[in-house]
């Protein structure tokens, strides 16, 4: 879903908002984290604060220091007093963009804060396209994946994870 319609929806009908701060990690800047629907339509909530996280590679070996990490802060212009905090990251330089990532953090306490990851459970089935075997394959080497909880050392008592089941 594009984060422009998510932001008119709950416009029409504003969610209830609970304190703290819900960090969701994502691979879609522009798209609202499964997540974030996932979490709004179950405990029908949102966070004071949410910071949506994005982590874009390059082919590079290292990134330009200072832009290694873009910080866009801007008011969520839906719902008065609260804002919505988007950081990019750009591996390369991990210093400068530990350095920018803590002075957007330094506005939350980390004991109130919860990591929400998106998880597949990817299900081989006999259904046309990709082998069976193949698809069994690929399921067995997408179980041996580093969770991304795992891979940016996040505590694990400050992680939900939210997952849906995908047949391959």
């Amino acid at each position: 879903m594009p984060l422009d319609l998510f932001i008119q929806g709950i416009t029409a009908s504003p969610p209830t908002r609970v304190e703290g701060t819900a960090v969701f990690l994502t691979s879609a800047p522009n798209s609202v984290p499964h997540a974030l629907l996932h979490n709004l339509k179950h405990n029908k909530v949102l966070h004071e604060r949410v910071v949506l996280l994005t982590l874009v590679t390059r082919d590079i070996p290292y990134g330009a220091g200072r832009r290694a990490l873009r910080n866009h802060a801007a008011g969520l212009r839906v719902l008065p007093g609260r804002r919505r905090l988007r950081l990019q990251g750009r591996p390369g330089r991990a210093g400068a963009a530990r350095r920018s990532a803590a002075a957007a953090a330094s506005s939350f306490d980390m004991m109130e804060t919860s990591f929400f990851v998106s998880r597949e459970t990817l299900i081989a089935t006999v259904a046309p396209g990709m082998a069976l075997w193949r698809e069994r394959l690929f399921v067995s080497m997408s179980k041996n994946a580093t969770k991304a909880s795992d891979f940016f050392r996040i505590p694990s008592n400050r992680v939900v994870e939210l997952g849906t089941q995908v047949e391959l």
